[in-house]
């Protein structure tokens, strides 16, 4: 960590990052208090300073180009500008860093906070604000009403009647109509019981599939971007609102109360003693290997250059969060327990195989749909046809179950999924059986020519082995095709169609 940003947030030695919903998540809270006078300072800058709330947005991503969703576009409040521009090489150093669909994602994020932290404990305390002021956290998957948004972000006006710069126009929510609330069931901490942080195989594991400098498209989220992640972007969102694209999302003061969570929960996974990864091109970052490199602003305007490292060590960093995320699953009855004993396999206590020898062999392909799809309206359904021989290997698999002899996983794999709103959801259901939700966060960017990924859209990879083992209970495995069903939070009309490419099924 740079000596600058080192001794700015060294004011005091631990900082406390508390929940929002503290003093029932209103301008009662002095941490939300203080974090709308500091943003507001921020926001009074140009776009060209480096230390504007602006100018952090298209760190993470912006759209000042025009394109499906620019910046030109975006109702105020508040009034987002789009000049006068920094100079091209700063451009290139610091904006459209975001890293997603990639095993940076924690990390990168990590970083993020620490630097706008820093500049808003540095304008708070200006104004005569507490020293030890840190970003709070929206726990949304917390118990009682946390999973609605923070009173204090649908205000108008703070308590002195000045304008609320924590309010945003373009937030509009799981029902369109501006009430920010995340529904239950359809995100949980699931991502918690992950047992790797990076997978092999068709599983991305907790933090993602190993990459380089990724600004997002084309591989499959890890579990903790995909649930909760990008699901509450597009649930806070809605269609067309801020939250919903990567290019515009940091605009929301929401965001970094999200991504605070986010980062909670990777400390609190890592508290559980699961391992972050140790190959050296996570470690020292993609710059490491020649690729662009992680580099925010200091509050003086000075570069800091960051790496995965770095961003481990939690006392080293001088932060810390004031409650723990409990798991999903206790301890020692994993989710290889579970379906084992589903299976009718005791697994001896203390005795807790996993499932990481099947992650690691090659998965193979046992089913694939017919030519590419369009989804629009209500529904898509799609028949998947099988390939008998490598379907029966399935099915031998699941009789012949024992520790000795772990079963199958089972993947649905949508590829090249391609469209021009990112502010969806899909439900998935295999056979009639649900098999969870995807967000389409970053579709737009993942689907132009001209983008970082030259268009290659999004692909989505889908557990449905307890479909499977639910198919071989009840004799029914012996299917000549599976029927995948996509249904949309919200009806896609005619002019923003998504395509979809191959649809596969993989055995693991």
């Amino acid at each position: 960590m740079s000596v600058i940003l080192k001794n700015y947030i060294k004011i005091m030695a631990d900082y406390v990052r508390k929940n929002a919903w503290g003093d029932n998540g209103t301008f009662n809270n002095p941490d939300l208090l203080w974090y709308a006078k500091g943003v507001r300072v921020m926001q009074s800058r140009a776009l060209n300073e480096e230390n504007s709330w602006w100018f952090f947005a298209a760190i993470h991503g912006e759209y000042l180009d025009g394109g499906r969703f620019p910046w030109a576009e975006i109702p105020s409040p508040p009034p987002v500008p789009r000049s006068p521009r920094p100079s091209q090489s700063v451009q290139e150093k610091y904006w459209n860093q975001c890293q997603h669909q990639s095993w940076y994602f924690p990390p990168w994020h990590r970083g993020y906070l620490i630097a706008i932290e820093t500049h808003l404990r540095k304008e708070i305390i200006a104004l005569g604000g507490p020293t030890d002021w840190a970003l709070p956290y929206w726990n949304y998957l917390g118990p009682g009403n946390q999973n609605r948004m923070p009173p204090a972000f649908a205000e108008h006006t703070l308590p002195d009647g000045t304008s609320n710069p924590l309010f945003v126009e373009a937030r509009y929510g799981p029902d369109q109509d501006r009430n920010i609330y995340i529904p239950e069931g359809d995100i949980t901490n699931k991502c918690q019981d992950a047992e790797f942080y990076t997978g092999d195989g068709m599983d991305a594991g907790y933090g993602g599939f190993e990459t380089g400098f990724w600004h997002g498209g084309k591989y499959s989220s890890g579990k903790l971007e995909a649930n909760p992640h990008n699901l509450v972007h597009t649930l806070v969102g809605g269609s067309r609102g801020v939250m919903s694209y990567p290019g515009s999302a940091a605009l929301d003061p929401i965001f970094y109360l999200h991504h605070c969570n986010i980062d909670r929960m990777w400390a609190d996974w890592n508290a559980d003693g699961n391992k972050n990864p140790t190959k050296l091109n996570w470690l020292n970052g993609p710059a490491a290997v020649g690729e662009r490199e992680f580099v925010m602003p200091n509050p003086d305007k000075s570069p800091w250059v960051f790496t995965p490292r770095e961003m481990t060590n939690m006392a080293e960093l001088d932060y810390r969060y004031d409650e723990r995320e409990a798991t999903s699953v206790a301890k020692g009855f994993d989710a290889f327990t579970l379906r084992m004993n589903k299976l009718g396999i005791a697994v001896p206590e203390g005795d807790l195989p996993t499932m990481r020898s099947k992650i690691e062999k090659a998965s193979e392909v046992v089913g694939v749909s017919k030519g590419k799809h369009q989804l629009v309206g209500n529904k898509l359904a799609v028949s998947v046809k099988m390939d008998t021989t490598s379907w029966k290997n399935v099915s031998k698999s699941l009789r012949s179950a024992s520790l000795a002899n772990i079963p199958d996983q089972v993947f649905l794999e949508i590829e090249n999924v391609k469209g021009t709103e990112d502010g969806n959801i899909l439900t998935i259901s295999v056979n009639g059986k649900s098999a969870g939700k995807i967000s389409l966060f970053g579709l737009l960017d993942a689907s132009e020519r001209d983008g970082h990924h030259g268009g290659s859209g999004l692909t989505f990879v889908v557990n449905i082995t307890h479909i499977i083992d639910d198919l071989h209970l009840n004799n029914n495995l012996d299917v000549s095709s599976l029927d995948v069903d996509i249904t949309p939070m919200r009806a896609i009309n005619e002019e923003h169609t998504i395509s979809i490419g191959r649809m596969s099924i993989h055995r693991e």
